[in-house]
């Protein structure tokens, strides 16, 4: 049974959707405003496995985000780039779909856009003016938290111990310091027509006005960093159950932090690193199994250290999945069932259900990692036995072991296809490393080990990994990591 922490009532719940067999699911989005940051990143991989685990357990997934492509930091941006908002806005909505390919991330099923939604936020700020949750003053558009009762539910925080901790301008036109804007007059020419004059939405209207045209006023999952619990998503909460009178979202997950040096990386700080730097060091593959070998909601600690050792961890998964292929190349014989073989069947039978146990627990990538290393250590064990010979019976449950290991990488979004240059064919130059490995196991076995040092030397400079195993000399193409 699958559980899911809200942060709304602060537990771990049982996952029951508004409607029977479909999840709708909003995560905010980008302010495409430059090229994205691990953090970013971090958040697109999180939500892309839930989704990639909801479609596993048979659910119908609509995976909505946003681009918020205006606002007076684009504006700034793209005076800097001597480019007008619309294009500087593409190029980085553009660049960040990009990216995220690099990471084998999903695209969303829609990226709504702020600047072609104008209509229904103007419509939504007309609603809540109209209902009395909102006012205008010379020419803004403010949210009247006082008038929404459960202002600070997902929070945990009250209107009365956030009035004494704000700050008021002296020349502020809002009634209460806390009200937020839902329209921000602006310059002639510089923003959309509406009934309060030139203007543009605010931040946190945005999300609510999209996220219900696609979706409608009640959806199953809206997901974001920590850091937009207050006060984005308390706002989106307060305006969205305001204009429609009904629950927004029923459950609210929130992914942890990217820390550099115990400190939230962010672009506000200048502490980060942006997806492309870090993309010409480590492959996508690399960068997304060190961000789920932590769970969604805890902060992780980023630097390029962590980055190596997730790299050999990584690697010891693909070695058993090249391994595994080999292995299923080789001619079947006859044999009898033994009792190693009995206990990697029972094996088989369990990783499914233990790596689905993790998940199950608020999606616990960390937990269905360790479940797949478990599974490539039974594997590994059983095909390098010395005994061990490729018969009618393993060979069907190894290629079952092959599809589960598959199947539960794929979910993680982890990618172990390899090419058919990796696994020995009848072609000829497969035949002549074999004569050149058998050379080097002739000097082994005569001691001459200058020699099998040499071979097995050359062999890697062109690419060609040797590897001593119970079954005997084994080789492999090393590629080079593509980034």
């Amino acid at each position: 049974m699958l559980k899911v922490y809200n942060t709304l009532n602060n537990k771990k719940e049982k996952f029951e959707t508004v409607e029977s067999g479909k999840v709708k699911m909003y995560v905010c989005g980008l302010t495409v405003q430059n090229y994205s940051h691990i953090g970013h990143i971090r958040s697109a991989i999180n939500y892309d496995v839930i989704r990639r685990y909801l479609e596993y357990l048979g659910y119908d997934v609509d995976y909505i985000s946003n681009f918020t492509d205006i606002n007076e930091k684009i504006v700034k941006r793209a005076e800097e780039e001597d480019m007008s908002p619309e294009k500087l806005a593409n190029k980085y909505a553009n660049a960040f779909l990009e990216d995220i390919r690099a990471f084998n991330i999903k695209a969303a099923d829609k990226y709504l856009r702020v600047s072609e939604n104008i209509d229904e936020i103007i419509e939504m700020v007309s609603t809540l003016i109209g209902k009395g949750y909102a006012y205008e003053m010379n020419g803004d558009v403010y949210f009247s938290v006082e008038s929404f009762d459960d202002y600070g539910k997902l929070s945990g925080r009250s209107i009365e111990d956030m009035q004494a901790g704000a700050r008021i301008a002296v020349n502020e036109d809002k009634k209460n310091p806390l009200d937020f804007a839902l329209w921000k007059k602006v310059d002639e020419g510089e923003g959309w027509e509406s009934p309060w004059g030139e203007g543009w939405p605010g931040w946190h209207i945005e999300c609510s006005a999209m996220s219900m045209k696609r979706l409608g006023p009640s959806f199953d999952i809206h997901g974001g960093g920590v850091d937009l619990i207050f006060p984005h998503h308390e706002n989106e909460i307060a305006q969205s159950e305001a204009y429609s009178g009904k629950q927004f979202a029923k459950y609210w997950l929130h992914n942890g932090t990217v820390n550099l040096s115990g400190e939230k990386m962010s672009k506000s700080l200048g502490n980060f690193f942006t997806s492309r730097e870090v993309l010409k060091e480590f492959s996508g593959q690399v960068v997304r199994y060190f961000l789920l070998t932590r769970h969604y909601r805890s902060p992780i600690d980023f630097s390029y250290e962590k980055l190596e050792e997730a790299k050999t961890s990584l690697d010891r998964l693909i070695n058993t999945r090249r391994q595994l292929a080999e292995v299923l190349s080789y001619d079947i014989k006859s044999a009898e069932v033994s009792e190693d073989d009995e206990r990697f069947f029972a094996k088989i039978s369990e990783v499914q259900s233990d790596f689905k146990d993790a998940l199950d627990d608020d999606f616990n990538t960390a937990g269905g990692i360790g479940v797949l290393h478990d599974f490539a250590g039974c594997i590994n064990s059983y095909i390098n036995r010395n005994d061990f010979s490729l018969n009618e019976k393993n060979f069907s449950i190894l290629e079952e072991a092959e599809e589960i290991f598959l199947e539960l990488a794929e979910i993680l979004g982890l990618e172990f296809s390899i090419d058919k240059s990796e696994i020995k064919s009848s072609d000829l130059a497969p035949q002549l490393i074999d004569l050149l490995i058998n050379l080097r196991e002739d000097a082994r076995k005569n001691k001459d080990w200058d020699k099998a040092d040499l071979i097995r030397d050359k062999l890697m400079e062109m690419g060609i990994e040797v590897k001593d195993t119970p079954r005997g000399a084994e080789w492999q193409i090393i590629k080079k990591e593509e980034n």
